[in-house]
């Protein structure tokens, strides 16, 4: 067996492990980080989650391979994807010439199969709650899959970490307001919608190398949250690298400001 290190950040580490049978994703908390999350206790979450999520059938069940106490903290080991994050897919469709017939069709199929496996945790009544271009990797054949569960919302909101928003830059308008409005040990339970939000303003972020939003990066989250707060957006037409009129219209529909003016996942999916 081989293991090698792919990142040791914000207290936490993960490795590719290798076996006589194939490869994991293997996560555990680094106890001598200096981080104030617990993130032993994250993991303890995300590993309730993808037990309940195969459970509800919105994940394949051989997903989760097990998971753990160390004299550390908490382990998780998970099944390996071989793909790529998304903006890093994106990295030719971001310039001028990433604009050829074969790009085109490959950006629908991400768009597609990304809301397809969020429809699928929508219809067992959960929300992914931190969809972002690192939560999901492009694989070899142009589909998406998506990872990352710790923060996930599910019908059941007790004996969870309370969701106070994931990444700044891809927060829903209703989300961003709702953290803005309540205390930091209030559960903000994420919508579906906010979902769909998420899956467009990663697009957006992938493909033009704009975040959707517009403001400061030394400015404070909450100074970030406000402008998201007010629903408004780059215009897409004037950072897009090349003109592709269907995958505008489908990034302009997730990003409507009134979340049920939205189209949801399923009909993303069969856009």
């Amino acid at each position: 067996m081989t293991s090698k290190l792919l990142s040791d950040r914000r207290g936490s580490r993960a490795w590719k492990v290798t076996t006589a049978t194939g490869h994991l994703a293997l996560k555990a908390n680094n106890p001598e980080a200096d981080e104030t999350r617990d993130k032993a206790a994250e993991l303890a979450q995300e590993d309730r989650h993808l037990l309940q999520l195969a459970e509800a059938g919105a994940l394949n069940a051989g997903y989760r391979i097990d998971a753990g106490p160390w004299t550390g903290g908490r382990w998780l080991a998970v099944q390996w994807i071989d793909g790529v994050p998304v903006r890093r897919a994106f990295a030719l469709a971001r310039g001028p010439e990433g604009d050829r017939p074969s790009v085109r069709p490959w950006l629908l199929t991400i768009a597609r199969t990304w809301a397809a496996r969020l429809a699928r945790m929508h219809a067992a009544e959960w929300t992914h709650a931190d969809v972002q271009p690192t939560n999901t990797l492009i694989t070899g054949q142009g589909a998406a899959e998506v990872i990352d569960f710790t923060l996930s919302c599910g019908p059941d909101t007790a004996n969870r970490i309370p969701y106070r928003g994931a990444i700044t830059h891809i927060t829903s308008p209703e989300v961003a307001a709702a953290i803005l409005a309540t205390p930091d040990t209030t559960h903000v339970q994420v919508p579906p919608a906010s979902d769909v939000w998420g899956l467009g303003a990663s697009l957006f972020w992938c493909w033009t190398g704009y975040r959707p939003a517009s403001y400061a990066d030394e400015a404070p989250r909450p100074e970030k949250l406000r402008e998201i707060a007010t629903g408004r957006t780059l215009d897409l037409a004037a950072v897009r690298p090349w003109e592709f009129p269907k995958f505008e219209t489908l990034i302009r529909a997730c990003l409507d400001v009134d979340p049920g003016g939205r189209p949801t996942a399923a009909e993303v999916a069969a856009w």
